[in-house]
């Protein structure tokens, strides 16, 4: 299994958002960041892709879009250099379409909030690049991990081989149980950050391998 661990970015300003890449770059192998639109939830990031163009041609990014219809963002933060648009069910009025239009750009997945369920995912999962489960609320970073939420991964994991990211109260602890589920993406945001992010980084890559 091709496990790994993504540093990610939930922050309201631009500053904030630079310093974490600068942190994360010398070891990251990609960048997750959270778009939220404050109608997906009550909660809103940076919302201007332009400033990435300074980064996105040294690492992969992904695009985390808790945003109502995340179809019309995907043109500007594809222009802007990112190459995964991850775009949750919960407010997409169409899948298909979504996904044909994602994959003209680059890589795709969808994302399924903890209280839905994973019938709701209405494309076949050989159509998408990755499938994405929060472990807490979408929309704020620091929440404490909900171990049932890891019952859908495990369906998920049974019905295919897609790589299946887990995003939401990541850290020491909670990072072997995802993985036990079937996760083999994890997404970690405020542990990454709460010390020395290459430190924290190896506690987190020394408990998956």
């Amino acid at each position: 299994m091709d496990y790994r661990i993504i540093p990610g970015i939930l922050e309201k300003d631009w500053s904030a958002i630079e310093l974490k890449i600068q942190q994360v770059l010398p070891f990251a192998k990609a960048i997750h960041i959270d778009l939220i639109d404050g109608k997906f939830a009550p909660n809103a990031t940076f919302l201007d892709p332009s400033p990435f163009k300074k980064y996105t041609h040294d690492i992969p990014f992904e695009l985390h879009m808790m945003v109502e219809e995340p179809i019309n963002f995907l043109d500007s933060w594809a222009d802007a250099g990112f190459q995964k648009f991850i775009g949750h069910i919960e407010k997409m009025s169409d899948q298909v379409e979504f996904v044909a239009k994602a994959q003209s750009l680059g890589e795709v997945g969808l994302g399924v909030d903890q209280d839905s369920q994973l019938d709701r995912v209405e494309v076949p999962f050989s159509d998408l690049d990755v499938l994405l489960f929060m472990t807490v609320k979408a929309g704020v970073s620091g929440q404490e991990f909900v171990e049932k939420n890891l019952d859908k991964i495990k369906t998920a994991r049974e019905k295919s081989f897609i790589p299946i990211e887990v995003d939401g109260g990541i850290n020491d602890q909670t990072i072997p149980k995802a993985k036990e589920s079937g996760a083999d993406r994890f997404v970690a945001t405020s542990f990454i950050f709460k010390g020395t992010p290459q430190e924290q980084y190896k506690i987190l890559h020394d408990k998956l391998f």
